[in-house]
């Protein structure tokens, strides 16, 4: 009898282990209100009249239009590293408004406007890559940011993200040009996870003479008081700044059996002429 329970409780367990494993869940950063505007991240992207992939389309949607949330779906779809909600949508095009549904994964997860250029940041892939010192590949998200004047695409640049486990914030801002020659304005877009040793991805972009030039990704993780990571940088018109340079910084600790910290630190100069930049 007791051999029987045993057996009876590990195949339960398995059921539950298969049925944990085949939910999807949608990542945070594709987590959109009702009634508020948002923008297409991704061009053609397809509106169609039910939310799933087997439904007739509608219409397609380039990247930059707005559209205004009516309403999440519970259906989630996971395409690669990405999970997202379907949402109902309206949307103005060619003097009439329109409603379907799209994959909340073509959506961006910020936008800005300063200057007269529109700045959108979304997912816009999940590709194979090596994992080093492993046998196999590991899937690898890849964001991008899109710069526009009206409706011409003027530069797009491409960065990693992580797993989609560093994907339950998003946050996309302007910033100053940080006194670096030439530069108009600097942009920040950042994904991180909210669970401990999960890392968060900083990506600086500066934006000069209409095109894009991204820095140094920057990473950060922690786990509770034993260990963490952290980089930043030093631009110009912080303290201790350089002028036409930004310093790249890491701190690392460590603490070892007997609660002694370990700490390392490493640190990088690298110049920047106007237009682009190389490590000193």
């Amino acid at each position: 009898m007791k051999f029987f329970f045993t057996a009876l409780f590990l195949f339960v367990l398995q059921i539950f282990h298969a049925q944990e494993e085949n939910d999807t869940y949608a990542n945070g950063v594709f987590e959109f209100e009702e009634n508020k505007v948002q923008k297409i991240f991704t061009d053609w992207t397809r509106i169609r009249q039910s939310p799933n992939v087997d439904s007739s389309v509608l219409d397609s949607l380039q990247a930059n239009q707005e559209v205004v949330i009516l309403k999440k779906e519970n259906s989630v779809l996971k395409l690669g590293e990405r999970s997202a909600n379907w949402y109902k949508i309206s949307y103005q095009k060619n003097g009439k408004t329109s409603e379907g549904y799209l994959w909340g994964g073509n959506l961006c997860i910020g936008y800005r406007n300063k200057n007269g250029y529109d700045f959108l940041f979304g997912l816009a892939k999940t590709l194979n890559k090596k994992n080093p010192g492993f046998e196999g590949s590991i899937q690898q998200n890849y964001a991008s940011v899109k710069v526009l004047e009206g409706s011409i695409l003027l530069d797009e640049i491409s960065f990693e993200t992580g797993s989609g486990e560093s994907l339950n914030y998003g946050n996309f801002v302007t910033e100053s040009n940080h006194k670096l020659k030439n530069v108009e304005l600097t942009l920040k877009a950042t994904v991180s996870g909210e669970a401990c040793g999960i890392p968060s991805y900083e990506q600086y972009i500066l934006f000069t003479n209409k095109k894009l030039v991204s820095l140094p990704q920057l990473m950060n993780v922690g786990d509770a008081d034993v260990y963490y990571h952290s980089e930043e940088f030093i631009f110009p018109n912080d303290k201790a700044g350089i002028p036409n340079a930004f310093i790249f910084k890491m701190e690392e600790m460590e603490k070892d059996d007997n609660d002694r910290e370990k700490k390392k630190h490493a640190s990088a100069i690298y110049l920047w002429n106007g237009s682009s930049y190389r490590k000193k």
